[in-house]
């Protein structure tokens, strides 16, 4: 079994690989409640690197195990993110976000969509998932450009060590170079056998823009596959092993969700595949994705943005 690397930014931070997907079990506030728990235990399994976000509601369950580790500040990689909505409230966001956290800096700051939507609530987040996937309307400003040259800023404050994007295509990070005086350090996006992305991924690489993958198993559909079963039980490990091995093997970092600490402790013990089993893997793709709440509607449209807009 192979270590877990860290990959090193164009800011010269070094991100470790594997980190754990912060979103809740559910979004009840039971559930974000209960995040603590399986975060403290992901400390203790030697987790070092916490994918969390505003919209996610964990950043203070993410702050609280982090103090119950009794770890040092420089020995933990935070990343949380802007939520759609709040693109005409960087700084205001920012700093909601660092008080969640109860931290004085983020080694990583991605702006989560490029549109900015706008909800009759403003700042606030509506209060039911029919409000918050339907309520919005598309604002024509902000611009991504507009609120990257906010997170410059943020940047240059030292408060944000590092910034990013999600959810960008080549089309998008070509529209945002335009303007843009840094390059983003991270582009996180879906990624996995089945949507391995391998044109996104080879533009990010020529950027120096380091990908990290979100849903990086693909959900079940993509971890019963029978390439991957056979793979797993030839490395003697489970297939989700397989996959998160691939990733690395790709220089792209993976921020698996788990609250089982079995599991946790599994997605840190990763095989060393072979160039051919990775090509394997590789080979899988369909160009699907498989994040189960990313649906066009029949417009056509998905979080008020077309395919066109997204660039994919």
């Amino acid at each position: 079994m192979a270590a877990i690397p860290s990959i090193k930014l164009n800011t010269g931070a070094l991100i470790p690989a594997i980190g754990l997907g912060g979103g809740p079990d559910d979004f009840t506030p039971e559930g974000i409640a209960g995040s603590e728990k399986w975060l403290r235990t992901a400390f203790e399994t030697g987790y070092r690197h916490i994918d969390t976000a505003w919209m996610y509601g964990t950043e203070p369950a993410v702050g609280a195990a982090f103090r119950a580790s009794g770890l040092h500040r420089k020995e933990v990689f935070v990343t949380t993110k802007l939520p759609w909505h709040h693109q005409k409230y960087v700084e205001r966001s920012f700093n909601d976000s660092l008080s969640r956290l109860g931290l004085d800096y983020v080694d990583l700051y991605l702006m989560h969509w490029p549109q900015a939507l706008e909800y009759p609530t403003g700042y606030d987040l509506p209060s039911t998932p029919e409000e918050i996937f339907g309520g919005f309307q598309v604002a024509e400003t902000p611009t991504f450009n507009d609120t990257w040259a906010e997170f410059e800023r943020l940047h240059a404050s030292g408060k944000a060590r590092a910034i990013g994007v999600s959810n960008f295509s080549i089309k998008t990070l070509e529209q945002l170079s335009k303007t843009a005086k840094i390059v983003p350090a991270v582009n996180q996006v879906e990624m996995h056998p089945y949507f391995a992305d391998t044109e996104l991924l080879e533009y990010c690489r020529s950027k120096g823009i380091v990908v990290t993958a979100y849903s990086p198993t693909g959900h079940a559909k993509v971890r019963s596959d029978p390439t991957l079963v056979a793979l797993a039980k030839k490395y003697n490990v489970t297939p989700t092993q397989i996959i998160l091995a691939w990733h690395l093997a790709r220089g792209v970092v993976a921020v698996p969700k788990s609250s089982n600490a079995g599991r946790q402790k599994e997605n840190l013990t990763l095989p060393t595949l072979s160039a051919e089993d990775l090509a394997a893997v590789t080979a899988l793709d369909r160009k699907e994705r498989c994040d189960v709440w990313i649906k066009f509607g029949p417009d056509g449209k998905m979080l008020g943005w077309t395919r066109e807009q997204y660039g994919w």
